[in-house]
């Protein structure tokens, strides 16, 4: 009987909005005929980010789509592996015969160190291999010495950590993204001066041994042979990788103590809307209320097709997506992630704008 070569896996990590699902739409959009599954890590109940790689042009049915791709439903994927990311490893390992990648993307606030360290696991490692952990970096954000575009949210809940007393924790987050990295992708490159991009690459820079190689991006549109194929096998030297988070991870009773009540995650569904509209009151709600992100699909009238919506912060990308089908309710749905969320409030605001 032939023995499977090890499946490769690659890591995309980084601070919420840095461009990682951007990244991995591209990926997977560029395929070029690899059979990839997809474990999406991300806050939402109606798994937003799932709907978005699921529309990408992967040479498969929208059937098999479905069957390819995995959502977790925490928002802190080292702190799920035992109780979702092993049995999901698990049944993609059993079907390995048919993926020729396996693509993660962890949540926003994530430690990357951890999961690469649960492909330690005999039963995994036997079967799959690290091929790299990528992180993506936001250069707007480093430059501004923020290192992430919304820093007070962020830190706010690594401060509901009692385990961490850390004097400027967002940046040793930071650092732990890095520390665990085989490739740093500085995005949004666009949106920097050069002169601050070189600060930036030099600060990252510091953070990295001097095999990690860092490139540039605008949108995450960076060729797949750059991407992927880097056979870093990180499982075998990710202990010697030095994390300011290693002391929470001794013990298997640190896990209990994560708390990420403090953000919430609302649903709202919502009738047709003009385009402007709503997003003028979606702007107008994130300025008003601790909304980190928005995600969903918006009913534009007299649009055969469905609006992809994402925003972090004021900022918000949008584009058609596909067609409504002919059995399917016209309706727009949203998810608001933030902090000390009113669902009735924030439904009633948006109503009231919308004159619905």
């Amino acid at each position: 009987m032939k023995t499977l070569a090890k499946t490769p896996v690659t890591i995309v990590t980084g601070f919420l909005g840095s461009g990682k699902t951007t990244l991995l739409r591209h990926m997977l959009d560029n395929a070029q005929g690899r059979r990839i599954a997809v474990i999406v890590n991300e806050f939402g109940e109606l798994g937003i980010d799932g709907e978005i790689l699921k529309q990408c042009s992967i040479g498969c049915t929208e059937e098999e789509a479905n069957g390819r791709v995995y959502e977790l439903a925490n928002g802190c994927l080292c702190c799920t592996v035992q109780e979702e990311f092993f049995p999901v490893m698990r049944e993609l390992v059993a079907r390995r015969g048919d993926i020729d990648h396996i693509l993660i993307e962890t949540s926003g606030l994530a430690l990357p160190k951890p999961l690469v360290q649960a492909f330690q696991w005999p039963e995994i490692r036997s079967a799959c291999t690290v091929d790299a952990v990528i992180t993506v970096v936001d250069s707007p954000a480093v430059a501004r010495g923020t290192f992430a575009a919304f820093p007070d949210q962020v830190d706010a809940q690594r401060k509901l950590d009692p385990n961490l007393d850390h004097e400027s924790p967002l940046h040793e987050l930071f650092a732990d993204q890095l520390a665990s990295a085989d490739l740093v992708i500085l995005n949004k490159t666009d949106l920097i001066k050069p002169e601050d991009l070189a600060k930036v690459r030099a600060e990252v820079a510091e953070e990295l041994p001097p095999a990690v190689k860092i490139i540039e991006a605008s949108s995450g549109r960076l060729p797949l042979d750059v991407l992927l194929g880097l056979g870093a096998g990180s499982e075998d030297h990710i202990d010697s990788r030095h994390s300011h988070h290693d002391h929470h991870h001794d013990g298997d009773d640190d896990h209990d103590d994560h708390d990420h009540d403090a953000f919430d995650s609302i649903s709202i569904e919502l009738p047709q809307a003009e385009e402007r509209l709503l997003l003028d009151a979606l702007t107008a709600l994130v300025v008003k209320h601790d909304i980190l992100r928005v995600k969903g699909f918006a009913a534009i009238p007299g649009k055969p097709m469905r609006l992809l919506i994402q925003g972090v912060g004021t900022r918000f990308d949008k584009h058609f997506d596909r067609a409504w089908g002919s059995d399917e309710a016209r309706t727009t749905k949203l998810v608001l992630i933030g902090q000390d969320l009113d669902a009735a409030l924030l439904e009633s605001s948006l109503r009231q704008a919308l004159g619905a």
